[in-house]
């Protein structure tokens, strides 16, 4: 009873104790935060943290607005550090060994890759030239870096790691900031090969904080690039050929920290010890592969390309990012994410909310500079939204909206950042004052925050970051934006890329001319452009009846009138404007049945519909465009024809083998031919059977020839742009007798977005002809009959048909050049002036709409590659086959309904209706009568 007794009350002293030590701890950190806050106004805590680079009694890149100034030597060739320069001050250096074409020789001989526990420490100036003098006699070492950025603006090199055959040299740069430029000759002299992984940044460090130039490098990751390695990281590196794993992690570490940790010596140690190793590996298989390489007339010199590119790098120079107003791009992408985020709370005031975020942009750069800490460490991003759409008024809510906050979003480095920074607390009166919009009553926000700082009773702590700004002043640069004249920086963004657009491909001239054609009788046949009207009177077949707007009488009776075929449509002036929306600034042309399917209709039904081609704004054309992508899915779906072709077949393969399995992609294919007719006798032998699998799985296993792999090669390649590949290379195809094939190559066209589903295998011979679309956001820029942007992709073909999962396609080869194939009414009139003109139903709907692929002769029928492939014919032909034409009729008014459910158009011509017949009469010699094709088309 006693031990239970006990037992109570040992229990009850320790809940006692605990519930006393935990309201002791919350005490406490009440007081210091109050005290943090007392205090937050009065002083700043740069006065009692005492960082290292605050020992720094030169820095060369200091926190102020003014550029970095380079090495210069004066006229006696010593250095001028008062002058300072834009120059690169070894330039000519570097050019010498880029213009001798200087390889570099490291051999290493039977050096041991193993890494003993010796290395040597150098904090003394004495210890640093004793390295100088090591360094000079050696022929090559390897370098490496490790750099600190959380707790400086620009940041510092805290540690240089050098590697010789011999030792490994672990620099002390704190210790020996000012001392470094003792290194300079050694990094300078071109004898000297300095071998580098990834030397971008380490170049650009170097110059920044020691004037240190780096002449005759190597970089192992440039090396990696000409053998095209898999991956060119220093840790896939070490683990190929040295076996050995490193922790990146270990890279984020506080580099200032002193003395290092075990952990982050060996890291240090492993980044620069084996770099000379790896290095000789890599220039053993660069020169192998220029051995392999001898019997090439175009030697590609692998050695002396990493070693170009290597060098290269060296001639970048440090600058100092400078805006026009301190904090503004940060801002405007500050703002651009909060709108973008679906999860952001709304903001029921944007103009004042874009402010506040400007002006706590600007703060923040400001104190990071004059404090030096990095804009993460001074206050987050997120806290930054988070005060602008709360506008809290006390200095605690404003505490307490930043911790919760960064604790909200705290990950990875974040963790490390204390919530709020001494930043924060040291200045929560001026972010209560920025909220409150009261900081800058008497001058802008920059003024008033380095007066307050800085100046003759300034809170803050001069240094050597930030004394530059406040006797710079003078240079600070303007804040470009005020209070009144915000704009929102997204709608800016697309507006700039939508008017970038609209110069592009929207219509430079009016498309609709509403030129008047009258019979002979009086009576109006037909609205057309003025090319149409002055062909008539040119050939004095009609006389002109009104000036403005042109209107001509014809001379002879024509076949047919529009109101006669039902066809009021043809009969109705039409405006330059947007029919959705009404837009009239610009406009481009919009097809509303797709050209996959409408190519193959019958030819009466297609030719010259300018019924089904309306304009369209940018916007518009989006949003019509996305919605018959949408229906052509459920086009696919319905008649169980995929949309997609992804592989194709050599016409030459037996029948038997195409199936799903056989064929190759056209991208793959291609990509294949062009790296084996450009690198393949230089290419590693493993790396060029890997590709020639590829071409011959295209041929069907056979042995292959430099004529195949042209012909391969020319597998989505448009005529053009095999004309500006023999130009460029100053080549030509020697053994090519046709045109390129058209066939997908992931490009995002009007007519095929870039999805792959249920694909088909192409059986391709030689394709000719060129990429075709609608005047989308893709495909190429090209003009129609009327001068206007039109964009063309279509592919001449004779034959398409059908072998279960295949299909086999065979192709005629047409004229070479990169041209609409379109029949216009024009060229016909001229073949037989007096049979072709009595057929004005041909031409009365031709308001400068011509349609490119309308009239294309019978063996001349397209079939698209660009994607679709196949699909359109095979859907066309089962609608004819099914339903004869009244089933293509009811399809195309299936589309004007998509048409008008997606954009409500208010604006359409009058006349203009989704059930639309399409029924069309034609005269006995027109190009578009089946039974007269032949005559019309030989007749001169």
């Amino acid at each position: 009873m006693n031990n239970e007794h006990k037992t109570r009350v040992a229990f009850t002293i320790a809940t006692i104790t605990t519930a006393a030590i935990i309201s002791i701890i919350f005490t406490v950190r009440r007081r210091t935060r109050r005290k943090q806050l007392e205090s937050s106004s009065n002083s700043c805590y740069s006065h009692s943290e005492q960082k290292p680079q605050c020992t720094f009694k030169r820095v060369l890149a200091d926190n102020s607005y003014t550029p970095f100034k380079h090495l210069s030597f004066n006229a006696s060739g010593s250095n001028d550090a008062e002058k300072g320069s834009n120059l690169h001050p070894f330039e000519a250096e570097i050019t010498a060994l880029l213009t001798n074409n200087h390889q570099p020789e490291i051999e290493l001989g039977a050096k041991k890759l193993e890494m003993n526990d010796s290395y040597v420490w150098v904090d003394t100036e004495m210890q640093l030239k004793e390295l100088v003098d090591v360094l000079s006699n050696e022929r090559f070492f390897g370098v490496d870096t490790e750099q600190h950025s959380l707790r400086s603006f620009l940041g510092f090199t805290g540690l240089v790691q050098i590697s010789t055959q011999q030792d490994d040299y672990l620099i002390d740069t704190i210790a020996l900031h000012d001392s470094m430029e003792i290194l300079r000759p050694v990094f300078a002299n071109p004898s000297i090969c300095k071998v580098f992984h990834g030397a971008d940044n380490d170049v650009l460090w170097l110059q920044r904080d020691f004037h240190i130039y780096i002449v005759n490098l190597f970089d192992t990751s440039k090396a990696c690039e000409v053998l095209s390695k898999p991956q060119k990281s220093l840790a896939y590196l070490l683990e190929t050929y040295c076996g050995v794993t490193t922790n990146k992690l270990l890279q984020r570490e506080d580099w200032r920290q002193r003395p290092l940790s075990a952990e982050m010596v060996q890291y240090a140690r492993t980044d620069a010890h084996y770099l000379l190793y790896i290095a000789n590996c890599l220039i053993i298989e660069l020169k192998q592969l220029d051995n392999e390489n001898t019997c090439s007339d175009d030697k590609f010199h692998f050695v002396l390309e990493a070693s170009r590119r290597s060098n290269m790098i060296c001639l970048q120079l440090f600058t100092k990012e400078i805006e026009a107003s301190p904090g503004e791009s940060a801002a405007l992408s500050l703002y651009s994410r909060h709108q973008s985020n679906q999860g952001s709370p709304s903001i029921s005031d944007e103009t004042q909310f874009l402010y506040t975020v400007r002006q706590l942009c600007t703060w923040r750069d400001l104190m990071a500079r004059i404090h030096d800490e990095s804009l993460k460490y001074v206050l987050s991003d997120q806290a930054i939204v988070a005060l602008a759409s709360q506008l809290p008024a006390s200095h605690s809510k404003i505490y307490n909206t930043i911790v919760q906050t960064d604790v909200n979003a705290e990950t990875g480095l974040t963790s490390f950042i204390p919530s709020p920074s001494p930043v924060v607390c040291s200045h929560l009166s001026d972010i209560s004052q920025l909220l409150a919009n009261e900081l800058v009553k008497h001058g802008d926000i920059y003024s008033v925050i380095l007066q307050k700082c800085l100046g003759q009773k300034g809170s803050c702590k001069l240094n050597i970051f930030n004394y530059a700004l406040l006797v710079n002043s003078n240079l600070r640069p303007t804040l470009s934006y005020k209070h009144s004249s915000l704009k929102n920086p997204r709608q800016h963004s697309r507006k700039a890329s939508r008017n970038l657009f609209v110069k592009k491909f929207s219509c430079k001239s009016p498309v609709y001319h509403n030129c008047r054609i009258f019979a002979n009788d009086g009576r109006l046949l037909c609205y057309c452009d003025r090319k149409k009207l002055e062909w008539y009177l040119s050939r004095d077949l009609a006389k002109l009846v009104d000036e403005e707007p042109p209107a001509i009488m014809l001379l002879f009776e024509p076949k047919g009138r529009p109101e006669d075929e039902g066809n009021d449509f043809y009969i109705q002036s039409k405006k330059n404007i947007c029919v959705g929306c009404g837009e009239g600034n610009h406009y481009l042309r919009y097809r509303i049945i797709p050209s996959c399917y409408r190519i193959h209709f019958p030819e009466h039904l297609k030719s010259h519909r300018s019924h089904d081609i309306v304009l369209l704004c940018v916007d518009c054309h989006e949003a019509a465009h996305a919605a018959a992508e949408k229906y052509k899915r459920k086009v696919a779906s319905e008649f169980g024809i995929p949309l997609y072709v992804r592989r194709v077949i050599h016409p030459g393969q037996e029948t038997e083998k195409l199936n799903d399995e056989g064929g190759v992609s056209p991208l793959q294919l291609r990509s294949a031919a062009l790296a084996l007719l450009n690198h393949g006798p230089r290419m590693p032998l493993n790396r060029r059977e890997e590709l020639t699998e590829i071409v011959k799985r295209y041929y069907g296993g056979r042995e292959i020839s430099e004529e195949d792999l042209e012909s391969a090669l020319q597998v989505g390649m448009r005529p053009i742009e095999r004309r500006r590949y023999e130009k460029k290379r100053g080549v030509s195809f020697k053994h090519s007798t046709g045109n390129a094939a058209a066939v997908p190559e992931g490009e995002n066209h009007a007519d095929c977005a870039p999805r792959v589903s249920n694909v088909d295998t192409l059986n391709v011979d030689t394709l000719n002809g060129s990429y075709a679309n609608e005047e989308t956001r893709s495909g190429d820029n090209r003009q129609d009959d009327s001068g206007e942007p039109s964009l063309i992709s279509d592919l001449a073909v004779d034959k398409a048909t059908s072998n279960g999962n295949t299909i086999l396609i065979k192709t005629t080869d047409d004229d070479e050049d990169d041209h609409d194939e379109a029949v216009n009414v024009d060229e016909s009139l001229n073949r037989k002036q007096q049979n072709v003109v009595s057929d004005l139903s041909d031409s009365r709907d031709e308001e400068s709409l011509r349609d490119e692929d309308s009239t294309q002769a019978k063996h001349h029928s397209k079939l698209s590659l660009l994607g679709h492939g196949p699909h359109g014919k095979q859907v066309v032909d089962h609608l004819l086959k099914e339903y004869g034409e009244d089933g293509v009729r009811e399809f195309c008014q299936r589309w004007r309904q998509v048409f008008v459910d997606a954009l409500k158009p208010r604006f359409l011509p009058g006349g203009w209706d989704v059930k639309h017949s399409g029924r069309r009469d034609f005269g006995e010699f027109s190009v578009y009568n089946h039974e007269k094709r032949g005559t019309a088309a030989t007749v001169e």
